[in-house]
């Protein structure tokens, strides 16, 4: 039985990586998907492979996010669940770090996912019906990562991810919308350059002996976009292989 059938929903950056991961398992799921990103390139592939609609989009651009997250919703004819992906990951050493690029690294993930729940929120309460108890459903992706060295404005921008969660899940609980996050380990990723020598001693971390893959995310996320969690609400979900532990 698929868990997801007729579902609305709309996936900020997710051309590769953790988010095309999602955008794959959802469809599968029997779930519709739109796809927000800017790599046009990656969508046109993601959209052959897995048959979803994409738009591209500078997720940096809040104009830009909030009509192309209108637009997809208006296309999809509603939302049931939101997906937010957005933001690479960067690293540099603390000493070496620029003030401007703190501010820039909150705009890819905080300012978009802001923008996005905003859309999204407005139009679930816009759909709810009387007795409806679960409307919504809100995923925000942020990092198991606890600042380690060389990821001081990555690590803050993440947790800001988290706290944003936390704040939405208060506000928007009572519309029926649950609002949590997902905090990846260290994933294999053509982004974050996954395969890289250091992911075997990433490896030793786990008591599973391997580093996350985009799909094992995926999965926990179709978990959160389905009524299996409906009493599941400013929650992080942690699917970092017990990296966690140390």
């Amino acid at each position: 039985m698929r868990r997801l059938p007729g579902r609305r929903v709309v996936v900020a950056g997710g051309s590769s990586g953790i988010g095309a991961a999602v955008a794959r398992a959802f469809t599968a799921e029997a779930a519709r998907v739109v796809v927000l990103d800017r790599d046009g390139p990656a969508l046109d592939r993601l959209r052959a492979d897995v048959g979803c609609r994409t738009w591209a989009v500078d997720l940096d651009d809040v104009r830009q996010t909030r009509e192309s997250t209108e637009k997809a919703i208006a296309w999809l004819g509603g939302i049931d669940v939101l997906v937010n992906d957005a933001g690479p990951g960067r690293f540099a050493p603390l000493l070496e770090v620029e003030p401007a690029e703190l501010a820039s690294c909150f705009s890819l993930p905080a300012q978009t996912m802001l923008t996005t729940i905003q859309a999204a929120a407005l139009a679930m309460v816009g759909f709810r019906a009387p007795g409806d108890e679960c409307v919504g459903k809100v995923v925000n992706v942020a990092s198991a990562g606890r600042g380690a060295g060389g990821q001081a404005h990555y690590a803050a921008a993440k947790a800001s991810v988290m706290a944003l969660t936390r704040a939405a899940a208060h506000e928007l609980g009572p519309h029926g919308i649950t609002v949590n996050c997902l905090c990846p380990g260290y994933v294999r990723d053509p982004l974050t350059a996954a395969d890289r020598p250091e992911a075997a001693s990433w490896s030793a971390l786990s008591p599973l002996g391997r580093v996350g893959e985009p799909e094992d995310v995926a999965r926990a996320a179709v978990f959160l976009a389905s009524s299996d969690s409906d009493y599941l609400t400013g929650d992080a979900l942690h699917v970092a292989g017990g990296m966690v532990l140390h």
